[in-house]
């Protein structure tokens, strides 16, 4: 009797999941997702100027043909695409998968609210009253929701991407971002995007760093050495070595990237914590770079004055009252404040705790789940954002697939898996 994998979340991590599912698993799958599969957070609201911030050669979701995004775009490797696009070819992903393996999938477009982990099967509790029981649950709902912000506005949007959420804003008065990284960045290409805009978009952060840009024609990998690395100091100062070494830091950034994990896990508790406190920031603003075209538009709203980048904490703001709309573009917040109800009432009810520096949800080296009494639980996993703390570069379609890849073998009967208790 074949199996029954439940996949909660139709965005990219759950495509990505359910594809290797069906292609290299004999179980059948249930994804629940109230809308269309593929969209998610990143991609499902995207206009046509929010470009991928990856190559399109970068982009495949399939493991064994790195190549596959980028042929079926016809896009040169090295193109930044609309993440639009990247949308649909997930779909089409997911599509072709389903057709390759009729009779084993099924889509319940609704909401899951509620999902309890049992010993034999586990039960999905979906919002139109109904249930999906499943012999193993996948977690895939993205990452936390943005820090929450308390600045007593009275037009504050706290979700850019809520479809309309921008729509109404006038184009003569100033709009207040809280965020200076590529949602911000998104947010202000929406804004000025119909040419109709003349006051200014704000943008303000403690520290007032943008994205930094990638180069029209990318430049091979170079890793820093970082064998004798044992400490945080030791690899800042590698990583600018190898930097100046090479001319340009971005090689040794992307370089850097099938390492990251390891090099995260091997810091202390404190170096993390230090990382997280005064390097995070640089280090994302260096990782997650502008497309070339986007920072071209960037550079000329700010000569025109109509994108302004400052430097200050948002609590004390002044002049709050003035601006039309304060748009909350901070990043991911810290749980258990900044979860999503279906894993606030995983967290409520102990079948999940935070991991380390609450980043994300304590997950076992093979991505299951961790219960807060500490037992891991055999039939809820977890994958994509919300592994971070356990792992560091976990939010980007290379490292996601990987992990569906994997995952996707660790549920074959018959697999050997640690018991970690």
């Amino acid at each position: 009797m074949r199996r029954t994998v439940a996949v909660v979340g139709g965005g990219c991590s759950g495509v990505l999941v359910t594809r290797e599912l069906l292609s290299n698993s004999e179980d059948d799958v249930v994804l629940v997702e109230p809308g269309e599969p593929g969209g998610g957070v990143a991609y499902g609201s995207a206009r046509p100027w929010h470009l991928l911030n990856s190559r399109a050669g970068a982009m495949s979701a399939d493991p064994d043909d790195p190549g596959h995004f980028a042929r079926w775009s016809g896009a040169a490797p090295a193109e930044f695409r609309p993440r639009s696009e990247y949308g649909r070819y997930l779909r089409t992903v997911l599509d072709a998968a389903v057709a390759a393996h009729p009779g084993r999938f099924r889509l319940r477009q609704a909401r899951a609210t509620r999902v309890f982990p049992e010993a034999g099967r586990g039960t999905v509790v979906l919002d139109d009253g109904t249930a999906v029981r499943a012999d193993h649950i996948v977690l895939a709902t993205g990452g936390p929701a943005p820090a929450r912000q308390r600045l007593g506005h009275p037009n504050y949007i706290d979700d850019p991407w809520r479809p309309g959420a921008l729509d109404a804003l006038p184009p003569d008065r100033p709009v207040l971002l809280v965020g200076t990284g590529l949602t911000a960045v998104d947010v202000a290409l929406t804004l000025t995007a119909d040419g109709r805009r003349t006051a200014p978009v704000v943008a303000v952060s403690r520290r007032g760093l943008l994205p930094l840009t990638h180069t029209v024609a990318a430049a091979p990998p170079a890793a820093p050495a970082l064998d004798d690395c044992a400490t945080l100091r030791d690899v800042v100062r590698a990583v600018r070595a190898a930097a100046g070494d090479a001319g340009d830091w971005r090689p040794v950034v992307d370089g850097m990237r099938p390492y990251l994990d390891r090099l995260w896990t091997a810091l202390t508790a404190d170096e993390q914590d230090a990382f997280l406190r005064h390097l995070a920031r640089t280090w994302e603003c260096h990782r997650h770079r502008m497309a070339p075209e986007v920072a071209a538009r960037v550079v000329g709203l700010r000569e025109a004055g109509l994108l302004e980048i400052r430097r200050g904490g948002v609590a004390a703001w002044p002049g709050l009252a003035d601006y039309a709309a304060v748009v909350n573009c901070a990043g991911p917040g810290r749980l258990p404040g900044s979860a999503g109800p279906l894993v606030a009432g995983l967290l409520e009810a102990g079948l999940a705790t935070p991991g380390p520096h609450q980043l994300g949800l304590a997950i076992d080296a093979q991505g299951r789940v961790v219960a807060a009494d500490g037992r891991v639980h055999d039939r809820l996993w977890l994958i994509g954002p919300l592994r971070r703390g356990t792992q560091w570069e976990t939010t980007a379609v290379p490292e996601i697939r990987a992990q569906a890849r994997s995952l996707a073998t660790d549920l074959q009967p018959g697999r050997e898996l640690a018991k970690v208790a």
